[in-house]
């Protein structure tokens, strides 16, 4: 797949600054939602850079610390548990998005957004959104690969305060293990009280 098109046609129409914006964390049941915008420089190339969820975890890892130095401009946006249940994960991914893309365009003239397929009605530039846009556009995959690195990065923290519950292995996300040690060990800070799972153990109920 040829995940240079869309960047290779807004250069073609004289635009020089574009922003690759995509969310980590919808799934898991504690911790933020983090979103990042990535602008690579017009030769950019890293072979193999797709999907964050398709690479190894140690592919990441050398792709991060790669983008990281060779993009023109990156940043992060979070949104917290609490905001998560007060405004629900869609409109927090969304709010993450547009707080990425604001801080970079403190630092650069930003053009256009490419964002993978949700659509920012907020958003005072032009941006398109593209379904499965972390596979059809090479800046929408390296922010998912910062987004993901720095979102696990976030939990291996976590699993260092928390040993017994695993986050290191399950990043948050509801597996077998993970709801086994709730029903074991209780909730700790940072759980998403409006997800199913984190409710019912609120209610007392076992999951």
């Amino acid at each position: 797949m040829d995940n240079f098109e869309y960047e290779r046609k807004l250069y073609n129409e004289g635009v020089n600054f574009i922003g690759g914006v995509d969310e980590v964390g919808r799934g898991p049941l504690v911790g933020n939602v983090v979103a990042a915008c990535c602008v690579l420089p017009k030769d950019f190339k890293l072979d193999g850079l797709t999907d964050s969820k398709k690479l190894s975890e140690k592919k990441r890892d050398l792709f991060y610390e790669y983008i990281k130095e060779n993009c023109i401009a990156y940043a992060i946006g979070e949104v917290t548990p609490k905001r998560i249940d007060e405004i629900n994960i869609y409109e927090a991914s969304r709010e993450a998005m547009m707080i990425a893309i604001k801080k970079v365009q403190k630092m650069i003239n930003l053009e256009h957004v490419l964002v993978d397929a949700m659509p920012l009605p907020d958003l005072d530039i032009p941006h398109t959104p593209i379904i499965k846009g972390d596979l059809k556009s090479i800046s929408i995959a390296a922010a998912s690969v910062i987004a993901k690195v720095t979102r696990d990065k976030e939990m291996y923290e976590l699993d260092k305060k928390y040993p017994k519950y695993g986050y290191a292995s399950h990043k948050g996300y509801p597996t077998k293990k993970h709801l086994e040690n709730l029903n074991k060990y209780g909730l700790i800070d940072g759980y998403r009280k409006s997800y199913g799972p984190v409710k019912k153990i609120l209610e007392g109920e076992n999951i």
